[in-house]
């Protein structure tokens, strides 16, 4: 098989040399350090407080932060492309990435840490999008089978270990070292991407019409979309002004972007790849996708820690299992997809998350690493074999110069439903506590021989312990209630989630079928 560079247009015919193939690599990692420090700072929020004296407020935004700066990033990266080359405007993100991560170990306060996790997310933002455009310019459709399995491995993997990782590097050496171990393989992507990801030339005209209006509106209306989201669950949503106002704000800008957009001659993002119906339906699937992909990974350690009480360390053993069932699936997947219908694949996926998640709605107080195995593995597969199929269907069929544009727009749409997902989440979460506590409290009832039973054996226990026996066992069997109204919301949320990828599976239908 010859090897050659990447074709000027029409799409690759042979493999790249190994030179782009070694740019393509530098991409690929380029890629997975920018998701996976998404998550990799959840299971180690609390010793990341303590570190810079936060409160339980503002240590919220070391991850709301990056989600927001990231999310409004990756839509630009196409304008970018075509503007500074591949090259050029890949090196500046993971360069920025780099010294951000580097910021972000030696920040004192919180404040300094909030503000460089922001550049951190905004100059990495770009290299998801441009690896996934890189996949589809420079490999022959044959061959998009393996380069789709690495990357879809690599977009699943990284916010599923992203918690596993954290916690063991926080618990054996410190959390500036969830940062510090970005620079030296920043610095080898970096260089690795200058010198082999020479794959196009930049536009230099793109400055000179550059939309400013257009990137200020998708900035203000992505911006305050993910801010929404992710303090609205715990601000109670619209019973916080600031809330009503960013609604409003977000409301008007995307009114404004999308004038904007359909109205100028070259907008800073282009939306007619949603006229190919494989793109549209695609990143529709893409999105729901994206709420078990960010969405899970949120929730299952939030009952590890909230009910069952275990550390980060702990919580990162039980949910590595997510990132190894993907490990090894995602070569195999990648083979399928040069061979099977893509449709039957993501009709496949679908179920097995839907089933997946469903399989975890009869938790209990006591549930653990062996309740969650199961569960993970069907999901992990499931996830994998939608991700692959999906990037496939939605990207495949578009030509050359419309990729590094619809990149973007697949990937904003992946990480707005892992930001819509986390807010459903906290929100049923609360509405479902809420109704289980108050179908719960009626038991409570201090004239049933069983609650007063268990009264007198909490009281027992703590005489000479506390001052009023009564009123702590009274407090305690409370708490007991309080954890089991938990644990059924908990149950509630995997069950409705599960139905929801199962109702998304006769969308796969629409799809049209893509030749191998």
């Amino acid at each position: 098989m010859s090897e050659v560079a990447p074709p000027s247009g029409g799409g690759p015919q042979e493999m790249p040399s190994w030179h782009y193939r070694f740019g393509f690599i530098a991409a690929v990692f380029g890629m997975f350090m920018a998701i996976l420090d998404i998550q990799i700072v959840a299971s180690s929020l609390n010793e990341i407080q303590a570190g810079v004296s936060a409160s339980s407020d503002e240590i919220s935004w070391i991850q709301t932060s990056y989600l927001v700066a990231e999310i409004i990033m990756i839509p630009l990266s196409g304008v970018l492309t075509r503007w500074l080359s591949t090259r050029v405007a890949f090196v500046v993100s993971c360069a920025g990435f780099t010294l951000a991560s580097l910021g972000c170990a030696l920040a004192s306060s919180i404040e300094q840490l909030i503000v460089l996790r922001a550049i951190q997310g905004f100059m990495g933002g770009a290299m998801i999008p441009i690896t996934q455009a890189v996949s589809f310019t420079l490999f022959p459709r044959r061959a998009m089978g393996a380069v789709q399995g690495v990357i879809g491995m690599v977009v699943t993997m990284a916010p599923s270990i992203g918690p596993t990782v954290g916690g063991y590097v926080t618990e054996l050496f410190s959390w500036h070292w969830l940062f510090l171990a970005n620079v030296i393989p920043g610095i080898c992507v970096t260089l690795a991407a200058w010198r082999f990801l020479d794959i196009d030339e930049g536009d230099k005209s793109v400055a000179k019409r550059l939309d400013f209006r257009g990137l200020f509106l998708i900035a203000l209306f992505l911006g305050s979309l993910e801010f929404v989201l992710e303090e609205g669950p715990g601000d109670d949503w619209f019973a916080s002004q600031l809330i009503v106002w960013m609604t409003l704000l977000c409301a008007a800008s995307c009114i404004g972007f999308f004038w904007r957009v359909f109205t100028y001659a070259h907008p800073i993002v282009d939306l007619r790849a949603f006229r190919n119906i494989n793109f549209s339906i695609g990143t529709g699937l893409v999105f729901v996708v994206g709420i078990a992909m960010y969405g899970l990974v949120y929730l299952m350690p939030l009952f590890l820690g909230n009910v069952r009480g275990y550390s980060s360390l702990q919580i990162g053993e039980v949910m590595f299992v997510t990132g190894v069932a993907m490990f090894f699936t995602a070569p195999i997947v990648g083979r399928l997809t040069n061979s099977v219908d893509l449709r039957v694949l993501l009709f496949f996926g679908l179920t097995l998350i839907g089933i997946g998640t469903a399989m975890n709605n009869n938790l209990t107080s006591e549930s653990g690493f062996w309740q969650f195995f199961w569960p993970q593995i069907v999901r992990g597969i499931g996830m994998i074999m939608c991700i692959i199929p999906a990037s496939r269907i939605a990207l495949g069929t578009l030509p050359p110069q419309e990729l590094g544009n619809a990149a973007g727009l697949f990937s904003v749409m992946r990480n707005l439903g892992g930001a819509v997902g986390l807010a459903m989440l906290d929100t049923v979460r609360d509405w479902r506590e809420d109704y289980h506590w108050n179908q719960l409290i009626p038991a409570l009832d201090q004239g049933r021989l069983a609650v007063q039973q268990q009264i007198d054996n909490y009281q027992a226990m703590l005489i000479g312990h506390v001052a009023d026996p009564y009123h702590s066992a009274v407090a305690l069997l409370g708490q007991r209630f309080g954890v089991q109204a938990q644990v059924l919301a908990y149950n509630d949320i995997f069950l409705w989630l599960g139905c929801i990828y199962l109702l998304c599976v006769p969308l796969v239908f629409l799809l049209k079928k893509i030749e191998h």
